[in-house]
């Protein structure tokens, strides 16, 4: 019984169907987790980065509420 058990543990440990997906996974989250972790710790800079280039971007366009003439 204990060889049975054995011999299919062995099998399944060389078998290497599906860990190419695994090796994908693996490379996917050495990328992913690092970035995710920066964009975590560098997020209120990020915040105020994006508001400011917003408020920039408000501030220089044309009043919606003009016509071309200046008439409302």
């Amino acid at each position: 019984m204990f060889a049975r058990i054995a011999a299919s543990l062995k099998r399944l440990y060389r078998d290497e169907r599906g860990s190419e997906g695994l090796e994908k996974l693996l490379i996917i989250a050495a990328i992913v987790l690092p970035l995710l972790g920066i964009l975590i710790f560098f997020s209120k800079d990020i915040m105020q980065w994006v508001r400011g280039g917003y408020e920039n971007i408000r501030t220089s366009a044309p009043d919606p509420h003009q016509t071309i003439n200046g008439n409302t």
